[in-house]
């Protein structure tokens, strides 16, 4: 029993996929704790708490991403959380792996996280945005560089190399509401840049332990549909090139929507 370490289940709506979120986290070789937190209390998300003996806690106030994340990470009271989305799903090895690593790192952690794949069509596969990504985490299996600010933000440079469901974060390192920013789609890919100037380690695993789910309710979907991640890539790409060089990369980058749009 890993006793310094939550799931904490984001459930919203009532998503055919959480109760497969839920099993995968329960099916954990080395157990920890479980809450499910919502902001949208109905009988779904109730009854599968009860089926499973999980607590459920209700956020009663604001509704939206960065009050739900924050909700989340500070209902968990234990060093570490996990904010588990409700449609991803984790390798049975996720707890034991996050134990292995932390037993072994001797500097300040600020995060953890490990590689993943994509569902689609109920299958676990792969694409060129999945891969692009696993390529720029390479700096970050060099334990010399987990802490290094340069090498940080050099892995979120080209996009966000980090797939937030996988991550764990130190609480006790960053302490209460770690999700600061403004943005709505792209408050992880931000949250991680911050952190990225922050002094402490990224400690990464690049075993495939964490799959997130593709599909047409996805809130990826709906932010290429309205636009809105357009406009926050290019925000979030002009915090690390001059605005000419961002220009140029979105002629690439957008051809990452096609995993939500074909």
């Amino acid at each position: 029993m890993f006793k310094e370490h939550t799931f904490s289940i984001c459930a919203y709506g009532e998503s055919k996929y959480l109760e497969m979120c839920v099993k995968s986290i329960l099916n954990q070789t080395m157990k920890s704790k479980v809450i499910i937190c919502t902001s949208t209390p109905n009988a779904y998300i109730k009854n599968i708490a009860e089926k499973y003996n999980i607590e459920l806690h209700v956020n009663s106030g604001i509704s939206n991403i960065k009050d739900d994340w924050n909700f989340a990470y500070n209902t968990a009271d234990t060093k570490y959380v996990t904010l588990a989305h409700q449609d991803d799903c984790y390798n049975s090895r996720y707890t034991y792996e996050l134990y292995k690593k932390l037993k072994k790192y001797n500097k300040k952690m600020l995060i953890y996280y490990c590689g993943y794949r994509p569902i689609k069509d109920s299958k676990i596969t792969t694409d060129i945005n999945c891969i692009i990504r696993a390529v720029l985490r390479i700096p970050m299996k060099i334990k010399l560089f987990s802490d290094n600010r340069f090498v940080k933000r050099l892995t979120l440079s080209l996009g966000n190399s980090i797939c937030c469901p996988t991550v764990t974060y130190d609480k006790e390192n960053l302490k209460e509401s770690v999700f600061t920013s403004d943005l709505k789609f792209n408050i992880d890919w931000d949250t991680f840049y911050k952190l990225a100037n922050s002094k402490g380690g990224f400690l990464y695993n690049s075993k495939i332990l964490a799959y997130y789910r593709i599909h047409d309710e996805a809130t990826s979907k709906a932010f290429i549909d309205n636009n809105e991640r357009i406009r926050e890539d290019i925000e979030m790409f002009d915090k690390f090139w001059p605005h000419f060089f961002t220009v140029f990369l979105m002629r690439f980058y957008k051809k990452a929507y096609e995993t939500y749009t074909k």
